[in-house]
């Protein structure tokens, strides 16, 4: 038997690219999947192309930076279905660009998505399935959270985050029946690059020249990821880390610190030098 069978799900971020997604995988399984998004008509879309394939999904708009915002969807939840079994905390932002180029209010405003949003989240579900004494809370990080992202520090600072907080919150949630997952993507081709901010960069170019810097990464598809995220779920993973180049890049970076430092150093410089191209086009216009 399936274990997201008749399951009550929420996934946030659920209208694009991974989350999508994922809600997609859950409702096919089985589980009845509340797709959050701080977009109601692209939250709503997604909910109604699922039931049109057989799925059972709901919409609900929210914006995850907000604590009472998500806490009213997962207590609504709760009111309605009587549980909540999984509480997949996906809703992420980038802002990018050399640091000395950021502001203190897009620092605010990545961290409270990708970070705060993540906690919010996972609290409010958090209070629930220890009182009903089973649940599964899946975060969602990246690799920049396992291996320092210059260029992207906003997101990286947030990703580091998701990780210790997931991994404290699992040992406290083991003996209260809750399950705690962290996971951890490499490159993946979603619709995240279609939203990205990127300062003092052409943003038309950025993702493809980034690919650069991760040539050994292949670029998964979401609905690759959702497949391995969910393998990862059903065997309580605590990490769930892929592909398997972003594993063997995350053991090097804790045994070999040096070699990382290198690589990673000269990813900056590339950024680096790509800033100052896009400075000198912008002074001759």
């Amino acid at each position: 038997m399936d274990e997201f069978k008749n399951e009550i799900a929420i996934v946030t971020g659920g209208a694009m690219g991974l989350g999508r997604a994922l809600s997609r995988k859950l409702a096919l399984l089985g589980a009845t999947v509340i797709v959050v998004d701080v977009k109601a008509e692209a939250a709503s879309r997604v909910a109604s192309a699922i039931a049109a394939e057989g799925g059972n999904a709901h919409a609900a708009c929210a914006d995850v930076s907000l604590p009472e915002a998500i806490e009213a969807v997962v207590l609504d939840t709760v009111s309605k279905y009587g549980r909540l079994d999984y509480m997949i905390n996906n809703a992420a932002i980038v802002i990018g660009g050399d640091t000395r180029d950021l502001t203190t209010g897009q620092y605010d405003r990545v961290l409270s998505v990708d970070l705060h949003g993540v906690v919010y989240g996972a609290l409010a579900a958090y209070r629930v399935m220890a009182g009903q004494g089973h649940g599964h809370i899946v975060n969602v990080s990246s690799l920049s959270g396992l291996i320092p992202q210059p260029g992207n520090t906003p997101y990286s600072t947030s990703k580091w985050g998701v990780v210790g907080f997931s991994l404290a919150l699992r040992f406290e949630g083991a003996d209260l029946g809750v399950r705690v997952s962290c996971v951890c993507p490499g490159d993946m081709k979603t619709d995240i690059y279609d939203n990205l901010v990127v300062v003092n960069l052409d943003r038309t170019t950025i993702e493809r020249d980034s690919r650069r810097t991760h040539f050994l990464l292949p670029q998964w598809s979401a609905e690759r990821a959702a497949r391995e995220i969910v393998r990862g779920v059903r065997r309580n993973k605590a990490m769930i880390v892929f592909p398997w180049v972003g594993r063997m890049a995350w053991r090097l970076h804790r045994l070999f610190p040096a070699l990382v430092y290198w690589i990673t150093l000269r990813r900056m410089r590339m950024f680096r030098d790509m800033r100052a191209e896009h400075l000198r086009s912008k002074a001759r216009q």
